[in-house]
């Protein structure tokens, strides 16, 4: 419904006026009335108006002047002016500030102006109708327009034979004009794009609400930039280098990304970061460089969200990752044991900082979060606190599709506190508690020798009622439980350190090494020497 502000320093008027006539009727509410131009104007920088009604004479601010400063502020504002003016002066001035209707108060009566409001809101419809297809047919053309730009880039990259001709007459009615000038290229790269995917419900809606905002804020900048959609969650701006000697040339450029970033920031809370490329001014020089920037795979893995690098060569850590594991996993099985959410950012951003001090390869990253994950779902199994199609379902396509360090890190932390609030709903409801102490302590003192008398006395129970109940709870006596957690741990050690087997049958409380193999070889199938070989699988 169009709003109404109604203005006269004539109040028996303003009463008439708001009493007479029904304005709900007329497709419009009356949304407040004014005694002076002043007070109207203040009103309407908070909320303004479709329809404005004023008089002329009035205190403070006539009602000319309203007219002249609400319509600099909305060019689309129609205004009735109603005066007790007759004089031509005043009609001119109306005519000329483009006022839909000029009614002198002497000669009419409240139909005259229902009259009006009613064409006036008969114009409105049809403006706002003729704004949407105005706007639907725009959408359509930047629609197509980047989508040519999108393929511009795929046959840039991917095409082997190329006509150069062809391909610099199509570049030029994209606004990349290469036969005047050279180019620097800069990708930005979307963070967390799967997520931010599914709250904008599809990626052809994500897609189009992004190059929307990077080309309004590309319109209104110095910088001259060209804008390409280049894959859903990359885009690829072109800035002329058209200041060679000017100082601020590079200053420009930043400034237009960091405005990009900062909207999509605002308005859709995506982080986008930038790669800073070479200068080009050929087709062959544009495509090296896009492939450059698009193979630089290891630098972008490590890019902070809503940062602007330089694409340079990066060499990966030669370090093994994978020495590290058993620390991490211990840290992350502590958590598990002391079920607080608190400790899970710290423990996460820790190895995160760790892993990127190191600058390890991507792929040897993912490796080495999708098996700690893997692990803990096969752990948790074990321990018969979840059924098996647990959480990590999913997880691993989403670890496999990360492209940046950061988006790891969020899935670290969303894992772990799932599993805890898991953990926790388990333990109230699944088992008895005493049962769950019982895992719980050997599940933290799995490298030591346990004993059914020993976990009985920690948990204030009598032996053989103890062992009757964990048989019953868990369908397996506690021996063979015991058995069980200590080759898989065992089976981890040997995968993740180089300790001899004599050493990890001592660390799990084994004084017996030949007991140990035996054990072993009953559980799993070969020895342990074997199981380290890789003749069987670690699962």
């Amino acid at each position: 419904m169009y709003k109404v502000m109604l203005v006269d320093d004539d109040y028996p008027v303003i009463e008439l006026l708001s009493e007479a006539i029904e304005w709900e009727n007329l497709g419009v509410m009356l949304q407040s009335t004014h005694e002076n131009g002043a007070a109207a104007f203040e009103k309407a920088l908070y909320e303004m108006p479709d329809i404005l009604i004023t008089d002329i004479g009035m205190p403070k601010m006539n009602g000319i002047e309203l007219t002249k400063m609400l319509k600099e502020l909305n060019p689309q504002l129609q205004i009735v002016i109603l005066s007790c003016h007759s004089e031509f002066e005043f009609a001119k001035q109306a005519l000329r500030l483009q006022v839909q209707d000029y009614l002198v108060k002497d000669m009419f009566d409240p139909e005259d102006l229902c009259q009006v409001i009613k064409r006036i809101v008969d114009n409105l419809e049809k403006q706002k109708k003729k704004d949407v297809k105005q706007v639907q047919l725009q959408h359509l053309l930047d629609k197509n327009k980047n989508s040519m730009r999108e393929r511009l880039i795929k046959k840039t990259i991917n095409q082997a034979s190329v006509d150069e001709k062809e391909w610099l007459n199509e570049a030029e009615s994209l606004g990349l004009q290469l036969d005047r000038t050279a180019y620097t290229a800069s990708m930005g790269i979307i963070h967390d794009y799967n997520l931010k995917k599914e709250r904008h419900l599809s990626e052809d809606t994500l897609t189009f609400a992004i190059q929307n905002i990077v080309s309004d804020i590309i319109k209104g900048s110095k910088s001259e930039a060209v804008f390409f959609s280049f894959g859903a969650k990359e885009i690829l701006l072109c800035f002329p280098n058209l200041h060679k000697l000017k100082k601020g040339c590079f200053d420009e450029k930043k400034e237009c990304i960091q405005k990009i970033q900062k909207a999509l920031k605002n308005y859709f809370n995506i982080n986008i970061s930038f790669m800073m490329g070479k200068s080009f001014s050929s087709f062959t020089e544009l495509r090296n460089e896009l492939i450059l920037l698009q193979s630089a795979k290891h630098q972008r893995f490590y890019m902070a969200p809503g940062t602007i690098i330089k694409r340079e060569v990066v060499q990966p850590e030669n370090d093994d990752l994978f020495s590290k594991y058993d620390e991490a996993a211990s840290e992350f099985r502590e958590l598990m044991v002391v079920k607080d959410e608190s400790m899970i950012t710290p423990i996460v951003t820790k190895w995160i900082t760790f892993i990127e001090e190191k600058k390890f390869h991507p792929e040897l990253v993912k490796e080495w979060m999708l098996k700690l994950l893997l692990d803990f779902k096969v752990k948790l199994q074990a321990l018969q606190l979840f059924r098996s199609e647990y959480i990590v379902e999913g997880l691993h396509n989403k670890i496999i599709l990360s492209n940046n360090l950061s988006e790891l890190k969020v899935l670290l932390i969303d894992f772990f506190k799932s599993l805890l609030k898991r953990s926790q709903a388990a333990y109230s409801q699944t088992k008895r508690s005493e049962i769950l102490d019982a895992i719980g302590y050997v599940s933290r003192n799995l490298e030591k020798r346990i004993s059914l008398e020993e976990v009985s006395s920690y948990l204030f129970l009598n032996q053989s009622y103890f062992s009757r109940l964990f048989k019953k709870e868990v369908g397996e006596n506690f021996v063979e439980f015991v058995t069980k957690m200590k080759i898989t741990r065992a089976k981890e050690l040997l995968e993740q350190t180089p300790d001899s087997v004599g050493k990890i049958c001592e660390r799990l409380g084994y004084d017996n090494q030949s007991y140990f193999i035996k054990l072993f070889k009953t559980h799993v199938g070969v020895t342990p020497i074997e199981f380290r070989g890789g003749k069987v699988s670690a699962g």
